[in-house]
């Protein structure tokens, strides 16, 4: 992770924000060598196909998941 104060952030913002956009990582921002401001990038929320996508058309349930359960499940 890296720091930078304000006052050097200042004239290069547009630049630090591309790294950030770039890179993924973090960056801190001091002032008075104290830690002040966390600039990151957003983090997108994912999709059902990103995480099943590579199982689509693939994986069959049989029957209707959104109906109840009736039959007493069986002691093991």
């Amino acid at each position: 992770m890296e720091y930078v104060s304000k006052s050097k952030l200042k004239p290069r913002l547009l630049e630090y924000f591309r790294r950030v956009e770039e890179t993924g990582e973090p960056i801190i921002v001091t002032s008075h060598n104290k830690p002040v401001l966390k600039i990151e990038p957003v983090h997108q929320p994912l999709k059902v196909s990103d995480v099943f996508g590579a199982y689509w058309g693939k994986v069959r349930i049989p029957g209707n998941v959104m109906e109840p359960e009736t039959e007493a499940w069986g002691e093991s």
